[in-house]
């Protein structure tokens, strides 16, 4: 099968497409015919080896975390699906750029009816972040006020059509070029990173959805009430990251210690910080899915590319220019 992967880490120039072993079912898994895959900035951070300290990866690697396809064939103990069924997921075993991908059977979900499989292709990872951030973790309420930065973003754009639809104010920063479709999306209250500072507009907050880091993250502090919640999915990692990923003993006594001073800051004021590495989990995306096929969630594709394309992907992808999600199509 075509597969887009790496055989060491680097930069963009380093994505190989050629063919790799297809991936056989096991038990309780997946196999499926890839039509569209989704690129996210977490692809350009792996392929540059960001995470290889605490999760490296087995050479050669195929890349990709969000997939749309058709099951070909399930493992023996596969309940829930059959062959034929249109399913999406965020990869847990092989990557999403190849023509085959398999996948745990409590990842995967049936694609939403309303919606193609290109646009199926740009939710999973950002929805499960979305959904995982401000339904299991921030628990977010009717009446609530939430802040989501980069709303223009993959997570952004879907966070705050999740957000609208739990029934809280939105806030979101994003540009004043972005402004008006950003508004269009559901955000209440909008800023303009570029001349407005959020510290100074906002206050009260319930929650923060940061995926910044740096002083984006330290900022956010400010704008909590007490009994707030800040939430990132790029700033320093905590102790349920190292529980979830199981590292050494070494690196389980060094992670922790990584976001201890924003974890400080934030429970002299009151305010709880979580680090969010967001899981696979296949009805978490069912509940995506009715939200989608209710028309509350609608998938935001900025760009497309045959998957031959794949480095002109990435490379538009590594600009930070894209409203909401980049996809790859592969011919049938």
């Amino acid at each position: 099968m075509k597969a887009a992967y790496i055989s060491h880490y680097g930069n963009i120039d380093n994505v190989q497409f050629d063919e790799q072993t297809k991936p056989s079912v096991t038990n309780d898994t997946v196999l499926v015919k890839v039509h569209a895959a989704s690129i996210n900035p977490l692809d350009l951070r792996v392929l540059e080896g960001e995470f290889k300290a605490i999760l490296p990866v087995k050479f050669p690697f195929i890349l990709g975390n969000d997939f749309a396809g058709t099951v070909v064939e399930v493992g023996s103990k596969v309940t829930q699906f059959k062959v034929g069924d249109e399913v999406y997921a965020k990869t847990d075993l092989n990557g999403a750029f190849a023509e085959y991908t398999v996948v745990q059977q409590s990842s995967l979900a049936l694609k939403p009816q309303n919606i193609s499989m290109e646009q199926a292709a740009a939710l999973p990872l950002v929805a499960l972040t979305s959904w995982q951030a401000l339904v299991e973790i921030a628990k977010v309420k009717a009446g609530q006020k939430v802040l989501i930065h980069a709303g223009s973003g993959g997570v952004g754009s879907i966070a705050i059509q999740l957000a609208k639809s739990l029934g809280a104010t939105v806030a979101t920063t994003t540009s004043a070029k972005n402004s008006g479709w950003v508004k269009e999306l559901g955000a209440d209250i909008i800023i303009d990173y570029k001349t407005m500072d959020f510290e100074q507009e906002l206050k009260d907050y319930d929650v923060v959805l940061d995926t910044q880091g740096g002083k984006t993250l330290e900022k956010s502090l400010n704008v909590l009430r007490r009994g707030g919640r800040l939430i990132s999915i790029s700033g320093p990692p905590d102790h349920a990251f190292a529980e979830v990923i199981n590292p050494n003993w070494f690196l389980k006594c060094v992670i922790p210690m990584l976001s201890w001073s924003i974890r400080h800051k934030a429970k002299k004021l009151g305010i709880t910080y979580s680090f969010l590495f967001m899981q696979p989990n296949g009805q978490y995306l069912s509940k995506i899915t009715e939200l989608v096929e209710a028309g509350k969630i609608k998938p935001v594709v900025d760009q497309t590319y045959d998957f031959i394309q794949i480095k002109e992907a990435l490379q538009y992808v590594n600009t930070g220019r894209a409203k909401g999600k980049v996809v790859l199509q592969f011919d049938e």
